[in-house]
């Protein structure tokens, strides 16, 4: 197995563009390329650009007939159809919108593919973690759904066990429902709560049906969530969850807008919070799953100021060569990001809350906060389905 990382990107990526009043701005994933760039670590990783999902890989997720929807819509926008979720608000169609949807959710597989062969141990794809997309429909700014791709593949390609850890401050609803039986994958989302933010699901009763009941765990946190209570609550869920599930292949999605600054959820986690997860996962990856990591990105509308400091750690994680968040972001980047969006860019690769303390699950919980419920809630809906004590 190469001990090195690999980085799945294709400029084209950044052809994934819902038009410029739309949230999901592509500026975001260019940025996020440009400052792995500036800090060197393009030389630490294999990049990599994998081939498109073909259709044969997108129907091991989508139905045949949404496929054939996005190609029509992709082809003619105008003749969009809302049954599928396509031509709406959060999914506008656009020219391309097939070709540019499928290179994406072909770099999430190459990557599986990559860390599955031994071809790398670990391997990362910003640009996925479009969580949202159902196996028929389009959501959430999500067309297809290559985290569930990803993990189809594995599953395709004889994996047993594969986890899939979702951070984004939506729940993963997507990658939940495609997997909704299957016990071979544990799906677990740490998200805000559903009664305040999309898409309303995600409650701690959603623990998956028949074979899978138990499989699907849901953390669902009380608005205005903060660092403390966001480490607390993955730490007191995740890690004993993936121990006694062993993955062979532990699947992670770093969503940005859990992030203080983003303007679309209510969460207040910083940069340096998110950090400290995306270090946990790879160690989760390395004591239970042999190393093998697939990290991938995901929301994140604070498109200057978060989400290219937070997926460029994720990468430097990934590749063995950690940022320190204390170090100064190179001045050529931040001259980039002005030129391109006309914005002061950060100085710095933290908030300024590193290292981030809270405290852990063992040392006891307080039944009258907001936080510990969340907790309980998710640990006694879950835990004895597995054999666990709650």
């Amino acid at each position: 197995m190469s001990g090195r990382a690999q980085l799945m990107w294709d400029e084209a990526v950044t052809g994934y563009d819902f038009g410029r009043d739309h949230p999901m701005d592509p500026v975001r994933l260019a940025l996020t390329r440009r400052l792995v760039d500036a800090f060197g670590l393009d030389k630490d990783v294999d990049v990599v650009a994998a081939k498109p999902a073909g259709e044969s890989t997108l129907r091991l997720v989508h139905r045949e007939d949404y496929v054939e929807a996005v190609k029509a819509a992709s082809a003619d926008p105008d003749s969009a159809d809302g049954a599928y979720g396509l031509g709406t608000m959060d999914d506008p169609a656009f020219a391309g919108m097939h070709e540019v949807s499928a290179l994406i959710a072909g770099q999430s597989v190459g990557a599986a593919e990559a860390v599955w062969a031994g071809d790398a141990l670990h391997a990362v794809n910003f640009s996925g973690g479009l969580h949202h997309a159902m196996p028929g429909a389009a959501s959430g700014f999500c067309i297809y759904n290559d985290a569930s791709l990803a993990i189809a593949r594995l599953l395709e390609l004889g994996a047993e066990r594969v986890a899939y850890v979702d951070v984004d401050v939506h729940h993963g609803d997507g990658v939940q429902a495609a997997f909704w039986e299957d016990p071979r994958v544990l799906t677990i989302s740490l998200h805000e709560h559903p009664r305040t933010l999309f898409p309303q699901t995600g409650w701690p009763e959603e623990t998956g049906a028949g074979a899978g009941e138990g499989s699907a765990v849901n953390v669902a946190l009380p608005a205005g969530t903060g660092d403390a209570g966001w480490l607390r609550a993955f730490h007191a869920v995740v890690p004993e969850l993936i121990a006694d599930f062993r993955p062979q292949v532990l699947v992670t999605q770093h969503g940005a807008d859990t992030h203080f600054e983003d303007p679309l959820a209510h969460l207040a986690v910083s940069l340096d919070a998110q950090r400290a997860v995306q270090v946990a996962c790879h160690e989760l990856a390395h004591e239970y799953a042999d190393g093998k990591w697939v990290a991938l990105g995901g929301g994140g509308y604070a498109v200057v100021e978060v989400v290219p400091r937070s997926w460029t750690h994720l990468v430097a994680i990934a590749a063995g060569r950690e940022i320190a968040p204390e170090a100064v972001i190179p001045e050529g980047w931040r001259q980039e990001v002005f030129a391109r969006t006309r914005q002061l860019g950060p100085q710095r690769m933290t908030d300024g809350r590193w290292p981030v303390a809270y405290a852990g699950w063992e040392s006891g919980y307080d039944p009258a906060d907001r936080l510990d419920q969340a907790v309980v809630a998710a640990r006694r809906a879950v835990f004895p389905l597995r054999g666990l004590l709650a």
